[in-house]
């Protein structure tokens, strides 16, 4: 049994981020197409911050794996580098953030596949449950704040159309 557990966390802490990242592009290729500019629109700022934001927490708080800490080998091959935060799991709840806003459905099995990529990575040793917290907070945090700023704002204030009208001022 415990050689069929390790298997599944194995794939689940080296592959399922893409069957994350597979539905998620699945979804948006279904989407119409003023969402779609939408969910790229959201996507293209999230993405980034999530990134910037990860790298500057990294830097202020050093993790060490949790391989390197209790001296054993990891089910997954990983470099003995900083585990905080996880870019696996900053990416696959990023998207989970992001696509929640737009359908809480798929939002939703997105969320459970990330905790299951972040469970994956714990169980085999190359990560600690803070760095798996860390990354969702990160997520939630960035994506969360994108959110409201565009909702504040009506629409983001530099996106216009060859009128300078905000993209979807006939909405209103």
């Amino acid at each position: 049994m415990n050689n069929l557990a390790d298997l599944v966390f194995i794939f689940g802490a080296k592959y399922l981020y893409l069957l994350v990242i597979v539905i998620a592009f699945a979804w948006f290729l279904i989407q119409p197409k003023p969402r779609k500019k939408e969910i790229l629109i959201i996507a293209g700022i999230c993405l980034p911050l999530v990134f910037v934001i990860s790298k500057i927490v990294g830097y202020l708080y050093y993790n060490p794996r949790p391989f390197v800490v209790g001296h054993f080998k990891p089910l997954i091959y990983h470099s003995a580098d900083n585990g905080f935060p996880s870019h696996h799991e900053l990416l696959v709840s990023a998207i989970a953030a992001m696509i929640f806003i737009f359908s809480r459905r798929i939002g939703l099995v997105l969320w459970i596949l990330a905790l299951l990529v972040g469970f994956s990575r714990v169980y085999a040793g190359v990560h600690h449950l803070i760095d798996i917290a860390g990354s969702i907070l990160i997520s939630i945090g960035s994506v969360t704040l994108v959110y409201f700023f565009r909702k504040s704002r009506g629409r983001f204030c530099f996106i216009y159309k060859k009128q300078n009208r905000p993209l979807d001022s006939k909405e209103k």
